[in-house]
């Protein structure tokens, strides 16, 4: 299996399997803060789209925090997995929800200074990040971005687990991933360069594409 470069590798790379998206006036290609945000941006370069960014929290257990109870995204948006938060009790509930909202807010001032808030009524909503482990937090954008209005949504990712792929196969209209390993780590492993992105990659990225 091979390995990216970089992300503006993975991006031109994962770019190529979305060539049938490129000049359809209602596509959005939305990075996930802040790993996916500079693959979005090549993305976004080719296809000729806008580019935006989806600021997901997942909400984890306290014992757990890989395991999601629920999320967080833009607009007031929650999606909680009923299943996993009853066993939880509402003073539990109420002390994550308002750590990730904090942070999420913290997020969305920072990126979206100047921005208009995220309106996905009527588009193909592309979600684009460096890689799916669990697909948690890319399953938590998909429910996000269909409750902020998105007619379509698309995953698209250079690496993935296949049981991630799987799960978000059930959620997503479509799933674009460009390498399914048999035997999945970690995502960094598939990558010669994965730094952790700074704020400011995020910024200069919606500045070059917008």
């Amino acid at each position: 299996m091979s390995t990216y470069r970089d992300r503006e590798d993975a991006g031109n790379q994962l770019a190529d399997r979305l060539t049938a998206l490129t000049g359809q006036s209602d596509v959005i290609v939305l990075g996930l803060v802040r790993g996916g945000v500079p693959v979005a941006r090549v993305v976004a370069e080719r296809l000729g789209a806008p580019l935006d960014i989806l600021v997901v929290r997942k909400l984890g257990m306290p014992w757990a925090p890989e395991v999601a109870f629920g999320a967080l995204g833009p607009g007031g948006v929650r999606v909680l997995n009923d299943l996993v938060a009853a066993r939880l009790d509402a003073d539990t509930i109420a002390d994550v929800q308002r750590r990730e909202q904090a942070e999420l807010d913290r997020r969305e001032a920072r990126y979206r200074a100047g921005r208009p808030p995220l309106d996905l009524t009527g588009r193909t909503a592309v979600i684009v990040d460096d890689g799916l482990a669990t697909g948690a937090t890319a399953r938590a954008a998909v429910e996000v971005a269909r409750q902020l209005g998105a007619h379509r949504v698309i995953v698209a990712v250079p690496v993935g687990a296949q049981e991630a792929y799987e799960m978000l196969a059930a959620e997503a209209d479509q799933v674009v991933c460009a390498q399914k390993p048999p035997e999945f780590g970690a995502v960094s492993a598939y990558y010669d360069d994965f730094h952790e992105v700074s704020d400011d990659e995020v910024t200069d990225a919606l500045a070059a594409v917008g």
